[in-house]
């Protein structure tokens, strides 16, 4: 089915700038809406944001609005996380995540998952 590899971690300090690219493989790539979640040691994974991969749709967590932004080009089949003026409480392994159907923010309605991308900012 659908293939994810997420790229773009690493170590950062903090007010630093990451960008997460997320590559798909697979059928149907422009039917997917795509998310990115991260999982912080200890605790669960959570919603960051997503956006539909025909639509265009967007939604952000409260706590990165204004600093993250999702984007996706289609034509490489590749979702981008773009990561600014970064925080150390954004630390944590980041998921991209694939759903065939419009964006939720419910890790529990992704079926897709990539491998995660460490993300560590240092304070």
């Amino acid at each position: 089915q659908v293939q994810l590899v997420e790229s773009g971690g690493g170590l950062v300090q903090a007010g630093g700038s990451l960008r997460l690219s997320c590559a798909a493989s697979g059928r149907s790539f422009s039917s997917y809406a795509m998310g990115w979640f991260r999982q912080a040691p200890g605790k669960e994974r959570e919603f960051v944001t997503a956006i539909n991969w025909s639509g265009g749709t967007t939604s952000y967590v409260d706590s990165v609005k204004g600093r993250f932004t999702i984007s996706r080009d289609n034509a490489r089949n590749t979702v981008y996380l773009q990561m600014n003026s970064l925080k150390p409480e954004d630390t944590a392994v980041y998921y991209c995540a694939a759903r065939l159907s419009t964006w939720s923010s419910s890790k529990y309605e992704y079926p897709h998952w990539g491998q995660g991308t460490q993300v560590t900012v240092s304070s």
